[in-house]
């Protein structure tokens, strides 16, 4: 991971706002707790499929991070498909890719018969595998099909492959159409991701401020922070946004705390609107936080 400029100057050992899905940075709110200890509750249970939904930037990825380290701990096979604007082969090619399937992968016939051979030899050892889908939102009906239909890989003691879907709330509505209603019918557990409170915010940023080498920051006071949770709405990957540029500005200005003012600068260059700004009023933002779609700066993979 590239460091940011300003590290040395604050005495940073790593970036703290840096926008991956880090599971070394997971702000453990509440819900967040929940939402990895329904994962994993689900897979150990082999309860078959989960739902994991969440706006834009509210930590999916770094919940299904978190979940893939666990996974990887109990030795568990998993594949994760993190495109998911594909074809029913391309998924068939790119799961048999990540399973590591012994077979002829441009063959659903033949993924099929080793991914069943798979999971019958895990099932020997009392272990489940994992199908981790991200993005989940954009798969088309086709492949949500054939995902339903890898649901019925079981034996007596359960589901033989955990499948983990995770999207924004347009996924949910997708599984309310009339064609999925089986698919919705076999799901067991769900899991939502909402914006931080204003408390849990600031904890977000003083957790993340803290792991990079500063556990009593003076860098945002309390009303900075205030205007922060206001502006991000308490989206975590915006927060990130905001904070990393605020210490770049910090950092140019040779300064050591952050104001409201450079905060004004930071959300006009990153275009943002928030509840009773002037760009809400006006309407003239040409990304509105409200909108389903953010710039690539905002919308990149990875929440």
């Amino acid at each position: 991971m590239q460091n940011a400029i300003y590290n040395p100057y604050f005495g940073f050992s790593e970036n703290p706002f840096n926008i991956s899905p880090d599971p070394e940075f997971l702000y453990r709110s509440p819900q967040h707790e929940e939402a990895l200890a329904n994962l994993i509750y689900g897979v150990r249970s082999r309860k078959g499929f989960i739902v994991l939904t969440g706006e834009v930037g509210t930590g999916k990825t770094t919940m299904l991070e978190c979940l893939r380290d666990y996974l990887d701990t109990m030795r568990t096979e998993f594949a994760f498909i993190f495109n998911s604007r594909l074809t029913p082969d391309q998924f068939f090619e790119m799961m048999a890719f990540d399973f590591d399937l012994d077979c002829d992968r441009k063959s659903k016939t033949d993924v099929l018969f080793a991914l069943n051979t798979l999971l019958i030899k895990q099932a020997e050892k009392g272990r489940t595998c994992v199908l981790l889908v991200d993005e989940a939102h954009n798969l088309e009906w086709d492949v949500l099909e054939e995902i339903r239909l890898l649901g019925n890989l079981e034996n007596r003691g359960g589901k033989l492959l955990q499948i983990i879907l995770a999207g924004q709330p347009e996924l949910d509505r997708k599984l309310d159409a009339p064609n999925l209603r089986q698919l919705k019918q076999r799901i067991v557990l769900r899991c939502n991701l909402n914006p931080l409170e204003p408390e849990e915010a600031t904890g977000y940023i003083d957790t993340r401020l803290a792991r990079a080498g500063m556990p009593d920051q003076t860098i945002f006071s309390s009303e900075l922070l205030e205007e922060i949770y206001k502006r991000s709405r308490g989206i975590p990957r915006v927060i990130n946004l905001i904070c990393d540029n605020l210490l770049v500005t910090a950092f140019a200005m040779e300064r050591k705390s952050c104001t409201v003012e450079m905060l004004d600068e930071v959300c006009q260059d990153l275009r943002l609107e928030w509840p009773g700004s002037s760009r809400d009023r006006r309407g003239r933002s040409r990304y509105g936080m409200e909108e389903d779609h953010f710039p690539d700066s905002i919308g990149a993979r990875g929440d």
